[in-house]
C-alpha cells in the first residue's frame, strides 16, 4: 500500500510539471541561470586557485650578499636559516655561479658582456634562494632576515621578498573581491529563482483547489496531498541541474585556449572533465533544494492541508 501511494505521488507530480508547461518552463529558465551561476563561481574559483598557486610556487626569497663577503659566512648564514622551521629548502648560488647565471641571461647584449670582461673583479655576491613550506611562512622568515641584515657588520646586501609579497597580496585580493561578487550575485538569483518556482507551486495549488479538495474529503493525508507540489518542484531541479551541466561543456570548450595562455596552464576543458561528476553533483544537489524548498514553502503557506 505505501509503495502505491509512493508511485501516485510521484506520477502526480511529473504530471502537475508537465501540465504546466509555460510556468514550469520559466522555472527551469530561471533555475537554469541560478545554477550556471553557481557552477560559474566553481570554474571561477578552481582558475584563480590555480593562478594563487602557481605564482605561490615561483615566489621565493632571494638573499643578495655583498660581493667581498666570505664564503664561509654565507653558508654559516645558510645553515642558520636551514634551522628555520618554516623553511622547506635554501639553495646556495656562489659568486662564480651568479656571474655565470648573468652572463647566459644576457648573452645576446655585447655590451653588458663586455662591460664585465673590462673588469678586474666580480661584482657579483653570493645568493641564496629560500622556499618557505608554506606562504604565510615568509613574513617569518623575511623578519629573521631583516634583523640580521641590520646588524653591525651585515654580510647581506638586499632581499627581495616585499616585491613578491605584494603581487601575491594583490592576488589574494582580486580572489576574494570576485568570490564575494559571485556569492552576492548567486544568491540574488537564487532569491529569484525561489519566488518564481514559489509562485508556480501556488498556480498549481489554485488550479488544483478542486481536485485537493475531493482529496481532502476522502481522507487523503496532508503529506499525500503535498508529496506531489514536492515532485514537481525536485524535477524542475533536476531538469535545470542537467542542464546547467552540459551547458559549460561548450563553455569550457571555448574558453580551454584562453585560459591556458592568460591563466599559465590551466585547461578548462579538462577540468570540466574531470570533476563533471562533482560539478553535476552539486548543481544536483544545489536544483533539488531549491525546487523542493520553494515548494515545500508555498504549500504550507497557501494550502492549509
Amino acid at each position: 500500500m505505501l509503495l502505491i501511494k509512493i508511485k501516485r505521488v510521484f506520477k502526480s507530480g511529473f504530471i502537475n510539471f508537465f501540465r504546466n508547461g509555460s510556468v514550469s518552463l520559466a522555472t527551469v529558465l530561471i533555475s537554469v541561470l541560478t545554477l550556471f551561476t553557481l557552477g560559474s563561481l566553481v570554474f571561477g574559483r578552481a582558475v584563480l586557485l590555480y593562478t594563487l598557486e602557481q605564482v605561490q610556487n615561483k615566489v621565493d626569497i632571494s638573499v643578495y650578499f655583498k660581493s667581498d663577503a666570505p664564503e664561509e659566512e654565507v653558508l654559516a648564514m645558510k645553515g642558520s636559516i636551514e634551522k628555520l622551521s618554516e623553511v622547506n629548502n635554501v639553495a646556495y648560488v656562489s659568486r662564480d655561479q651568479a656571474i655565470e647565471d648573468f652572463r647566459n641571461r644576457h648573452k645576446d647584449n655585447a655590451l653588458i658582456l663586455q662591460s664585465l670582461d673590462e673588469l678586474t673583479e666580480n661584482p657579483l655576491g653570493a645568493v641564496l634562494n629560500i622556499r618557505a613550506k608554506q606562504p604565510s611562512q615568509y613574513e617569518t622568515i623575511a623578519t629573521f632576515l631583516k634583523k640580521s641584515s641590520q646588524q653591525d657588520n651585515s654580510i647581506i646586501d638586499k632581499t627581495n621578498y616585499f616585491q613578491n609579497k605584494m603581487a601575491i597580496d594583490r592576488l589574494i585580493n582580486i580572489f576574494t573581491v570576485t568570490k564575494e561578487i559571485g556569492v552576492g550575485v548567486s544568491l540574488a538569483l537564487i532569491l529569484v529563482a525561489f519566488l518564481v518556482t514559489f509562485n508556480t507551486i501556488r498556480l498549481a495549488i489554485y488550479t488544483s483547489r478542486e481536485e485537493i479538495g475531493v482529496m481532502r474529503l476522502v481522507g487523503a493525508s496532508n503529506k499525500f496531498i503535498s508529496g506531489p507540489f514536492i515532485i514537481e518542484g525536485v524535477v524542475g531541479g533536476v531538469i535545470s541541474a542537467i542542464i546547467s551541466t552540459l551547458l559549460f561543456y561548450p563553455l569550457a570548450l571555448w574558453l580551454a585556449p584562453k585560459t591556458k595562455v592568460f591563466f599559465g596552464g590551466i585547461d578548462l576543458l579538462q577540468y570540466y572533465i574531470s570533476n563533471f561528476f562533482q560539478l553535476f553533483g552539486i548543481l544536483l544537489f544545489a536544483g533539488i533544494a531549491l525546487g523542493a524548498f520553494s515548494s515545500l514553502i508555498a504549500i504550507r503557506r497557501h494550502l492549509k492541508v
